[in-house]
């Protein structure tokens, strides 16, 4: 949206409910975008999870998007003017970050802006600068250096040279990770303009794929997976760039202004001194041993590094895409053989405890707590106030992840100090830049009662999901902790910020609030109470009262365990989160209890290994969602009834509400008529309850009008109490989090009302098994779900509210569904990742019993027993002279967990794969009969590769990039020079872009009811608001670019669909990693884009790279895999490579018929591109056999009428008589010879235009037909020898036109065939075509 539009946004929020976005990491958490936290707000009935801002009187109407941006002109000393768009509420700071970033201006550091002479103050917000105008001219001004500010320059420029240099991504270091995007492009998509013309590009292209990547391919190297990129030599121009033995200055030299010395070494083997000086950097003439302080000749004064380098040795950059930080560490598990180079920042870092950018902060170490609570106080009455609020919540939260990540490493690679040192190891806590660490094992047997060390292995995460849900709420007044859970090596490490004060006094006298020994003894506050009261809607938790030990009644707002605490600097914290949410009757059997007939089909209750169990937020949502539809109907159905009875005695419907004006209010709010928060379950809902739009809208006018009819309060009482809600006046479903604790007791006059909390949670946990689960299922067989790994199928599951420990359940699940056969590729991932997660389990404790010195052998043998045909893998134990037997008993004690280090040598590969069935027996109930990794990936059709991808980002391991041979019966596959690192695994809370995700929602809400324009103005803004909050790198900033570049597409604007796409794919590999699902998506859009643009040969590579991705993440049998062979088979058929077309397509055709049912309309459409292929290869009678196969198909589905049935049967009619006249041709030639006369035929290489509109429709986008005429321009410019493109006739050009109309009509009426695009954050991009 440009510079002074304004948009209303008050009654924007309530629009568009939570459905189009049904991404697990972007669902909209309750209240995140909660605008005004007054008590009006609070209290609002927040059934959708989006408190809405719009309702209130105090909100402002009309809030400006951009207080009219405008655009200046920056002057930087030997460089052209360049304009830059600014907007009123930046600071000057952020136009030094943006030179900072910027290729031509990114080697300065020390520099002032200044306006008409006058420097302008950093932390000025430019609105405040008086005669800063549209167009005015900064000029960026050389400062004299100080040593801090030349400091600050070295290590900026040795981050650029570091950037060209891939060791800090492999290493998993200061938030760089790889991308290998610009390899497959060739440098820039944008240049191909200005690239020199290469003529006829057909005749140049090599399309043939390396071997792996052909269809049917069993190889599956690894290699590939990081092609080695040319620019790449580490340090490219410079092989030392060091502090100077000669630091620091003498006073003489001091006083000439000389600040410190340096040392390089240039590639060309030059050793040179310089001089930082308050004027810049220069050559001197100090060698290693003899100090000459003046300037060398010539010694290239230079105020930048830069400058002075590029006189030695010349400097090349990269996209600054592929060198920007990302918020948080991506860890490759695959690095080549990297040689380690001198560098004296890396080497200096590593002794002082540096963290971030501290030695700008005074005071060096970072009071984590401090920052982060008061980030979260900042104000936030309006657009510009939130985004200062929360881009400053989510900057602390990264620097405070990447602090806590690096303290649990040193903590558990004991390079800490313990705050008990006398106590045993497992015992110890630590207390490191500010940060408490603390070990997940169970310490003086506080989880007894709940399964020990596997209870104080979970609470970690359920407390940081509590500390997620809480802070999504949001509540003025309330604070939690900064928390991060870390495993590593095998220890699971919990990092949260400290309490101020908390240190120095017993816990006992500082807890306020809750209970310290699970509910045995409980205290309550006034004050914690009201606070908690305001988030006991958002989270659904029900206000109850327990009793203490002296059998008092005490309330509470939450679960026992929360405990609050008033920390020395007045706030109030809440901590111990671990219980939020209800806890999992499926898998915990209390005694006395029955379980729903539901649950207890599927064989539940099941034994876990803890009693911690909860349900997950997601869940909680859909079944209240699910619950208030309920009640909707059955107002609806007493309503009903009730009119029938009134209608005899002519009176009018009735109306409810109660007396109370409160109560009015409230049922009103329970009642609004948003559409279902969960798509899935209105859909089942309405398939299950007839009439129910009639009933609904009985139930809403019920609910709407006033007047207290007596039988009308019946009719909602009585819904209620069937419902299940607290209130008998409205709708209003909460949880009890303390029922089936152990240890709590509740007073005898709430026994009614925990009998019903009860059965609440019977019906959630059996909701679970008969809604949730069978919906996922339905999802992956209409293909609206298409996990591809385990993180994707994490990541479903977690959406529908299904927790992991189900995974053996959903699997047999699908076992018994009849279309198995269509969920193969679902069934195949859920056993993969039931197996690395059951090895995940064991290499956790397997870990523990090493030392440091046999890190990497102990991996190596562990991946052996997992993964290799070897029948006996032997661990190679470190040599003996390295492990004297003194300090190895010293080293015991220090690092955790200690115990005999060398028993992991003694695994053996039956023994893990016995263990590995166990342990899927006793965690997941699930039964695998497979003695060795053979017999699994025989019997389940699994590949070695993908095992080793999942374990190895399971647990943080990185291997060494070559081709491993698994299954060599001879030799091992692993040796310990293959294991090169192993990494942690971080879990810690996303703080979200509130305003930017309303936005984003509401641009694709526009999107799917067709209006693309204003669609695109909103998330083009919304592309704004997200920079401004996360920074240039974010994952949903990477859905906002795939669905802009999809809308520029769409629109005809190719070279902006590709420069956005671009940035996605790039993004994707950055922050998701190279080789996750998205990533792959990515690829494929880019490579349409590139396609349409004319740029073959890189669309080709984009889809081979794809392709072989997908090979190494899931295998070639997956339904995705026949979109991508059908895209490669498409543009081969466009570059006239048929047989190698038909490779592709055929694969196709049998991956779809295999997966949609050999009658879809997607199997038709493979049928009709196998033919095509066939026609142009002049092979008549297969082209025929294909496309009546096709024909018949759209016949039974759609008809004879049907434009589709008729389009096929015309093909079918030209094919006939193209084979006719092949027939006739070939007699004439057998009767008359040589001198025959033959009628010459048409071979036709298939144009652009129509192998491009085959392209989208497979992709699933509709065009508006001016966008053809563009395309056709485009391509004739392209390629002068390309045959020219048109539409084979003016009847093509008149269905098109007519097909838009009619979808153009169908989004009028609103039930849109086919949303132009499906949600764009979910992993599922396409479009069904009708």
């Amino acid at each position: 949206m440009r510079p002074g539009s304004r948009l209303k946004i008050s009654g924007l929020m309530g629009l568009f409910p939570a459905d189009f976005v049904q991404n697990a990491d972007t669902a909209m958490v309750n209240g995140d975008g909660a605008h005004d936290h007054t008590e009006e707000a609070e209290s609002k009935q927040d059934r959708d999870g989006e408190a809405d801002g719009g309702e209130e009187s105090n909100e402002q109407e009309v809030i400006v998007i951009q207080d009219t941006g405008f655009t200046v002109k920056i002057q930087a000393p030997g460089t052209e003017p360049f304009d830059l768009q600014v907007s009123p509420q930046e600071m000057v700071q952020e136009i030094h970050q943006v030179l900072m970033d910027r290729e031509d201006t990114c080697h300065r550091t020390c520099f002032s802006l200044q306006l008409d002479g006058n420097v302008l103050d950093n932390f000025a917000e430019l609105k405040s600068i008086e005669g800063l105008q549209e167009g005015s001219l900064l000029k960026v001004v050389e400062e004299p250096y100080t040593v801090r500010e030349a400091r600050i320059h070295v290590r900026h420029i040795r981050d650029l040279l570091k950037s060209l240099d891939p060791s800090d991504a492999y290493n998993g270091v200061d938030c760089n990770s790889l991308s290998f995007l610009s390899i497959f492009t060739d440098g820039d998509l944008g240049d191909s303009g200005k690239r020199k013309k290469k003529g006829n590009e057909l005749e140049q292209i090599d399309c043939t794929p390396p071997e792996h990547i052909l269809p049917g391919s069993k190889e599956r190297p690894l290699v590939p997976l990081q092609p080695q990129n040319k620019d790449w030599k580490p340090m490219q121009c410079l092989k030392v760039l060091t502090m100077s033995g000669w630091n620091p200055p003498p006073g003489n030299r001091k006083m000439h202004g000389d600040l410190m010395y340096l040392y390089i070494v240039t590639v060309e083997e030059r050793h040179v001194s310089v001089t930082a000086s308050t004027r810049g950097f220069y050559l001197n003439q100090s060698t290693t041993y003899t100090f000459n302080p003046k300037p060398a000749n010539p010694s290239f004064l230079s105020h930048s590094l830069v400058e002075l380098l590029s006189q030695i040795s010349p400097l090349p950059l990269r996209h600054p895409f592929e060198r920007i930080a990302t918020p948080f560490q991506v860890y490759s598990w695959t690095a080549p053989q990297v040689d380690h180079a001198m560098d004296c920042v890396r080497a200096e870092d590593a002794y002082t405890s540096r963290l971030g950018y501290e030695e700008h902060i005074p005071g060096q170490t970072r009071d984590w707590n401090e920052e982060l609570q008061t980030t979260r106080e900042l104000p936030r009455k309006n657009l510009p106030e939130r985004l200062l609020r929360e881009r400053a919540i989510f900057k602390v939260h990264s620097d405070f992840a990447a602090a806590a990540t690096r303290g649990a490493m040193a903590v558990i690679d004991g390079n800490v100090m313990a705050i008990n040192p006398g106590e045993e190891t497992r015992m110890q806590m630590f207390i490191w830049n500010n940060i408490f660490f603390s070990l997940g094992f169970d310490v003086r047997d506080h989880y007894r009662e709940l399964g020990g060390d596997a209870a104080a292995h979970a609470a970690p995460t359920n407390d940081l999901n509590g500390v997620r849900a809480y802070g999504a709420v949001d509540v003025e007044g309330l604070y939690t902790l900064g928390t991060v859970v870390v495993d590593y090596r095998g220890y699971r490490v919990t990092a949260q910020s400290i309490i101020p004060g908390i240190l120095e006094r017993e816990q006992e006298q500082s807890v306020i609030y809750g209970s310290i020994d699970f509910g045995k003894t409980v205290v309550s506050h006034s004050k914690y109470l009201e606070l908690l009261d305001k988030t006991s809607r958002p989270l659904k938790v029900q206000r109850h009262n327990v009793l203490n030990e002296k059998n008092e009644t005490v309330e509470l707002c939450s679960s026992v365990e929360c405990k609050g605490i008033i920390g020395n600097d007045g706030r109030h914290y809440i901590l111990d989160l671990l219980r939020t949410f209800p806890p999992d009757l499926n898998f915990l059997p209390v005694e006395g209890e029955e379980l729903p007939p539901e649950s207890q089909r599927c064989g539940f209750p099941l034994q876990h290994r803890h009693r911690l169990a909860c349900l997950r937020q997601e869940l909680i949502e859909a079944f209240v969602e699910h619950r208030y539809l309920l009640f909707m109907k059955m107002a609806a159905l007493q309503l009903m009834q009730q009119k029938a009875n009134k209608d005899c005695n002519k009176t009018d419907a009735p109306a409810i509400t109660d007396a109370s004006a409160e109560s009015s209010a409230d049922t009103t709010q329970a009642a609004p008529s948003d559409p279902p928060a969960s798509p899935l379950e209105g859909k089942e809902l309405e398939e299950s309850i007839p009439g129910l739009a009639q009933a609904k809208e009985l139930a809403e006018t019920l609910v709407a009008e006033d007047g207290s009819d007596p039988k009308s309060r019946e009719v909602v009482l009585n819904a209620c109490k069937a419902v299940g809600s607290i209130s008998n006046t409205s709708f209003d479903i909460r949880f009890n989090p303390d029922i089936f604790s152990p240890g709590v007791r509740f007073p005898d006059d709430s026994a009614e009302d925990v009998q019903k909390q009860k059965q609440l949670l019977k019906d959630t946990a059996a909701f679970l098994v008969s809604c949730q689960i069978p919906s996922l299922v339905k999802d992956c067989l209409d293909h609206s779900a298409l996990p591809m790994d385990g993180a994707t199928l994490t990541e479903a599951l977690h959406q529908r509210g299904i927790n992991i420990r189900y995974l053996g359940t959903v699997l047999e699940f699908v076992d018994k569904t009849p279309a198995k056969a269509q969920l193969e590729h679902f069934y195949r991932i859920g056993i993969s990742e039931l197996i690395t997660r059951c090895a995940k389990h064991i290499f956790k404790t397997y870990l523990q019993g090493v030392e440091l010195s046999a890190l990497s052998a102990a991996v190596s043998h562990f991946l052996n027993c997992f993964l290799s045909s070897f029948p006996d893998a032997v661990a190679h134990l470190p040599p003996d002279e390295l492990v004297s037997r003194r300090k190895s008993r010293k080293r015991r004690n220090r690092v955790p967990g200690g115990g005999d280090n060398t028993a992991w040598a003694s695994l053996t590969p039956s023994e893990l794969w016995k263990n590995i069935a166990s342990e899927a027996q006793s965690y997941y109930h699930f039964t695998i009969q497979c003695e060795s990794a053979d017999q699994v990936v025989e019997k389940y059709g699994l590949q070695k590769i993908t095992l080793l991808r999942e374990i190895s980002v399971k647990t943080g391991i990185q291997i060494l990039i070559k081709e491993y041979n698994f299954d060599s019966r001879h030799k091992p596959a692993f040796t310990e020079e293959d294991i090169l690192n192993i990494f942690p695994v971080v879990k810690h809370v996303n703080p979200k872009a509130s305003d930017a995700f309303h936005f984003f929602q509401s641009g694709q809400a526009k999107v799917q009811q067709g209006f693309l324009k204003e669609g695109c103005e909103l998330i083009n803004e919304a592309l704004n608001l997200f920079n401004n909050v996360y920074g240039a790198m974010h994952v949903e900033i990477c859905a906002c670019l795939r669905l802009l570049a999809r809308l520029n597409y769409i629109m005809g604007d190719h070279p902006e669909a590709l420069s956005n796409q671009q940035k996605a794919v790039l993004m994707s590999e950055r922050v998701l990693g190279i080789e996750h699902p998205n990533t792959i998506q990515e690829y494929m859009h880019l490579a349409l884009y590139c396609f349409a643009n004319g740029q073959l040969s890189t669309a080709l590579k984009l889809l081979y790279r794809a392709r072989y991705l997908m090979l190494v993440v899931c295998g070639e049998d997956h339904p995705e895999m026949a979109l991508l062979d059908s895209n490669i088979g498409l543009v081969l058929h466009g570059v006239m490579e048929y047989d190698l077309s038909l490779r592709f397509l055929e694969n196709a055709l049998s991956i779809n018929s295999k997966y949609h049912g050999p009658r879809s309309l997607k199997v038709a459409l493979s049928h009709h591109l196998v033919a095509r292929v066939y026609e142009s290869k002049a092979e008549f009678r297969s082209a025929l056999q294909h496309e009546k196969e096709g024909y018949t198909i759209y016949k039974n589905q759609m008809g004879e009428a049907h434009e589709k049935t008729k389009e096929s049967s015309e093909y079918l009619k030209y094919l006939t008589q193209q084979a006719v006249a092949l027939q006739r041709t070939m007699n004439e030639i057998y009767k008359n010879g040589s001198n025959a006369s033959i009628m010459p035929l048409k071979f036709t290489a298939p144009s652009m235009a129509s192998v491009l509109e085959q392209l989208n429709i497979i992709n699933g986008i509709i065009f508006i037909p001016l966008s053809f005429r563009l395309v056709e321009r485009r391509w004739c410019k392209n390629s002068e020898k390309l045959p020219v493109c048109s539409f084979s006739s003016q009847k093509d050009l008149e269905n098109l036109k007519a097909e838009v109309q009619r979808r153009q009509q169908l989004q009028d009426l609103g039930k849109s065939e086919e949303p132009v695009e499906d949600s764009p954050l979910e992993l599922e991009d396409k479009i069904p075509i009708d």
